[in-house]
């Protein structure tokens, strides 16, 4: 039989388990999310000064986008209340389509990217993460600010939305794609399929 101060041990301990399992093994930190920017600065850069063909490139950034952006997330967030009518399947096929209108979307703007530079300046502790706030510099232009949204909630450190100078991109695309199903009449299938030829 436990004594009263062996049980206490015990119980503590399972307390302490409980709660260390409950929680992420490793959580996210300032460090972690400024260096998801810098990997994503760094590739956009190496993407963008490769010279290959812009159906090439934006490959490239369909392949940076889902390396690097919490896919799931952004998805269903652009697709709001609509996505509880949507089967599996239907929430499978519109992840597809957005990643690729995305990149195609975002990837022809970061063509004026070229021979320019972005720099982290700033971060904060927001409720789902930390945002990183940049400075962009194009060639011939004054700088302007891009704030990433980075979280470890998928379970690996991903941004889940930007800020380009102020300008929400989830809620610019969530009305974008709301406008979608109305042309459509709420139908999904044919949101997906045009979303396919959109960017």
């Amino acid at each position: 039989m436990l004594s009263n101060l062996n049980r206490r041990d015990f119980f503590l301990s399972t307390a302490a388990f409980a709660l260390l399992t409950a929680q992420p093994a490793l959580a996210l930190t300032e460090t972690d999310a400024r260096k998801l920017v810098d990997e994503v600065v760094a590739d956009i850069d190496r993407v963008i000064s490769s010279g290959q063909s812009d159906s090439a490139v934006l490959r490239e950034f369909e392949k940076l986008f889902v390396r690097y952006a919490d896919v799931n997330i952004m998805a269903q967030y652009a697709l709001g209340a609509d996505g509880r009518s949507a089967s599996a399947s239907q929430k499978r096929a519109f992840n597809d389509a957005f990643t690729g209108y995305i990149a195609r979307k975002y990837g022809k703007q970061f063509r004026d990217f070229i021979g320019g530079r972005v720099e982290v300046q700033s971060a904060r502790q927001i409720k789902a993460g930390y945002e990183i706030n940049t400075l962009a510099y194009l060639r011939g232009d004054g700088p302007f600010e891009v704030s990433f949204h980075v979280s470890d909630k998928s379970g690996r450190n991903k941004f889940f939305n930007i800020f380009i100078e102020g300008v929400n991109l989830l809620l610019t695309e969530r009305s974008e794609i709301g406008s979608m199903l109305d042309r459509r009449g709420g139908d999904i299938n044919a949101m997906i399929a045009d979303l396919k030829k959109a960017g």
